[in-house]
């Protein structure tokens, strides 16, 4: 049947299991490029320093995380933040859980941090993320060339959408 899906913050316990959700190095890489394959726990936390709202969504029947997202960068002045280190479980991926947890980012930014515009980067690579983004109301409004896990040349797009 339909997976039945909420959010709560992020505890110790899910650090484990949502650093086994990038299969390889490539899915790491477009999570955060300063992780290292493998993911670990400790590098979650680590990046967490300069990070809000660390939030994962669970399967209420299991109560585990199947998802996870933070924001970062708020800036009050522009009321911009960012959102980062987006990962779904493998089991979970095409299921909705996605667009569930961007909800739940946008409604975090705006009710608990008076936020009007998210941005985030997507690299060009990732094409499954640039079309989930689109449909989601993320418009490109940039972009930045970086170094991949290959050391060659990608463009990451900087994406954005009003939080109405």
């Amino acid at each position: 049947g339909k997976t039945m899906i909420s959010h709560r913050n992020l505890m110790k316990e899910d650090l484990e299991i949502i650093s086994s959700f990038p299969l390889n190095v490539e899915e790491l890489f477009f999570i955060s490029p300063r992780f290292e394959y493998p993911l670990t726990p400790d590098q979650i936390i680590k990046i967490l320093e300069n990070r809000l709202s660390p939030t994962v969504i669970i399967d209420t029947s299991t109560q585990i995380a199947i998802a996870y997202a933070n924001l970062y960068d708020m800036n009050h002045e522009d009321s911009v933040c960012w959102l980062g280190n987006v990962i779904v479980s493998p089991d979970y991926r095409g299921k909705g859980v996605s667009d569930y947890l961007i909800n739940t980012m946008m409604d975090k930014a705006r009710n608990e941090h008076d936020i009007k515009k998210m941005k985030l980067f997507c690299h060009n690579t990732n094409t499954r993320a640039l079309i989930f983004y689109c449909n989601q109301g993320f418009k490109p409004c940039g972009y930045k060339i970086i170094m991949n896990q290959d050391n060659k040349k990608i463009v990451s797009i900087e994406m954005e959408r009003e939080l109405i």
